[in-house]
């Protein structure tokens, strides 16, 4: 083979050498979702490679068409796309950027590489278009759970408190004041229950979605979590003060909202407010804050706003100490019986006592019934506690029986919780047998409250109890709403007057009009009577001319020990 045979051979090599290599660098770039822009400066020749068409609907043929990229993203892009396309301008080697397409979902990464001389002047550029739709929209999946409750669209908790964490940073910096309003729907639980979870999610959608109307760059809106829900208002004043956004919230609970299924559900909220710098400095105190008075405002009826301050904080604090006092409590060590008797009015003889429990706590101080049974009754330790006041009364009450063979009750109050345990009938009866005690002989106080839920149930429940010989009594008659009606429903033996009624007794002349007919009425329907609170001369006179059966209180008998009750028992026997 001679010299030229051989060169062209050596040629034909290298041509089959670039065709491959061209085809293999074709292949990498059809199938790498990318687009290039190829550019030589001193030609000032341009070059698009690879999937250019899918990215663009237009052509580049010279340098000034790069005016056509403008066009195609989102405004706000505009002018860092034109940096990264013109980086020689800055003298860098590369810049990478992404960019929203405009009207579409999809995100381009651009990436602008640049060859230099010797001398630092530009020779080539290569611009790569790379589709990044499905990497930024994961990336924006991920920013939104970090920022964004998923059920209501929302701030969540977390982002909340840091930008009302900004908000309390400005306000310092500024002297303003920054408002904190704590939303909890009125009976969220009670409408989850009975209609369903699908359908208290959405009711906790609708109610947010109205929340996120009230959101502007001072007003920030969160759900917490459940029917919880947040307010932050930075400046607080006219159209974005606490007053006026509340009038927005109460205003709108004035007309139902409209369910998927077509019903038509009316939605109360009780509202806790707090500001800085009043209740706290810090974010997460002004929440805090604002929980603890929706919590009163809760408690004293609902459908209210109520304003932190000092006292409220003092007092929660303080039931708080209780709560967790309640949990550790040794019954045996730091709960007691006291009791206190009832007399017939006409002689004054001894009817019965009420079993009363009194706590001593470690210091020996005496904490009131009044302040931690409704603790109890929310904490649930209610129920324990209920059961060691049946026995540890029942137990003092045989004691008593075995020694003295005097004929009373033994009223014993229950807790509606207490009250609905499907086992409190068998504990009752259990602890009766267990000292030899009578049903005949025991009297159970009731209260309104445990007639709420569900009446039928309990009626039947206070047959069975009846049936077996226990008697049932009615306490607190005329502090609740519909008292009269369920007279004429209640399987009861026993009405107690409450106290409000016999402290005004003498001095109002209405009160002891209602006093008079309640008496005269319920005697005609054949209960017995007992008037609570009697503290004095002229009301037990007073009682015992409108015939009402019994008293109970100060002027025959305060709450006493059981040694207390013994002497009364002597003295009866002497």
């Amino acid at each position: 083979m001679n010299e030229l045979d051989k060169q062209i051979s050596m040629l034909d090599s290298i041509n089959k050498r670039l065709v491959k290599d061209s085809k293999i660098l074709k292949l990498i770039c059809d199938t790498s979702n990318s687009a290039f822009l190829y550019y030589n400066f001193e030609e000032d020749s341009v070059q698009t490679i690879a999937n250019w068409d899918y990215f663009f609907d237009f052509k580049i043929t010279e340098h000034k068409d790069f005016y056509k990229f403008y066009d195609c993203v989102e405004e706000k892009y505009t002018s860092p796309l034109r940096e990264t396309l013109y980086i020689e301008k800055r003298g860098l080697k590369s810049s990478t950027i992404d960019v929203k397409m405009k009207g579409s979902r999809m995100w381009l990464e651009v990436e602008s590489d640049i060859i230099y001389d010797d001398d630092m002047h530009p020779v080539e550029k290569i611009i790569r278009f790379k589709d990044v739709t499905k990497f930024n929209s994961q990336n924006d999946e991920l920013t939104y759970m970090a920022y964004y409750d998923l059920l209501t669209g929302l701030y969540n908790r977390n982002y909340f408190v840091r930008l009302l964490g900004e908000f309390v940073n400005r306000a310092k910096e500024n002297d303003k004041k920054v408002a904190v309003m704590f939303l909890d729907l009125d009976d969220f639980r009670k409408m989850n229950d009975s209609l369903g979870i699908i359908v208290g999610d959405e009711i906790v959608q609708i109610f947010g979605q109205f929340l996120s109307e009230l959101a502007c760059e001072n007003v920030i809106v969160s759900h917490f979590s459940s029917d919880l829900y947040c307010i932050g208002i930075y400046d607080p004043c006219g159209d974005f003060s606490v007053d006026a956004i509340c009038r927005k919230i109460f205003k709108r609970s004035e007309k139902p909202y409209k369910l998927s299924s077509g019903r038509n559900l009316t939605l109360t909220v009780s509202i806790g407010v707090a500001e800085y710098p009043e209740a706290s400095t810090t974010a997460l105190e002004l929440i805090n804050c604002a929980e603890i008075v929706m919590i009163g405002a809760k408690t004293n009826g609902k459908g209210r706003v109520q304003y932190f301050d000092g006292s409220i904080l003092e007092e929660f604090l303080k039931n708080s100490k209780i709560d967790n006092k309640l949990k550790e409590v040794d019954f045996s060590q730091n709960f007691v019986m006291y009791f206190q008797p009832q007399f017939h009015t006409t002689d004054k003889m001894l009817r019965g006592v009420e079993a009363l429990i009194r706590w001593k706590d470690e210091s020996g101080k005496m904490i009131r019934p009044d302040v931690f049974i409704p603790i109890a009754e929310k904490n649930g330790t209610i129920v324990p506690i209920g059961t060691w006041i049946m026995e540890e009364s029942i137990r003092i009450y045989a004691g008593w029986k075995q020694k003295y063979h005097y004929p009373m009750l033994l009223s014993l109050n229950v807790s509606a919780i207490q009250y609905k345990q499907p086992d409190f009938i068998d504990n009752l009866i259990n602890i009766l047998d267990k000292y030899g005690v009578s049903p005949c002989e025991i009297e159970l106080e009731i209260t309104e409250s445990i007639l709420i839920d569900d009446f039928k149930e309990i009626i039947e429940k206070l047959a069975v109890l009846r049936n077996k010989g226990i008697k049932i009594s009615l306490d607190d008659f005329g502090t609740g709403y519909s008292s009269l009606s369920y007279l004429k429903g209640l399987p009861i033996d026993t009405l107690k007057i409450d106290k409000t009624f016999i402290d005004t007794v003498i001095t109002d002349e209405n009160t002891r009009i209602i006093t008079e007919s309640i008496i005269y009425m319920v005697k005609r329907l054949g209960l017995e009577t007992i008037a609570e609170g009697v503290e004095t001369q002229e009301q037990f006179d007073f009682l015992n001319a409108i015939d009402c059966d019994n008293i109970q209180g100060y002027y025959l008998g305060k709450p006493m020990p059981p040694e207390g009750i013994e002497e009364l028992i002597e003295k009866v026997h002497g």
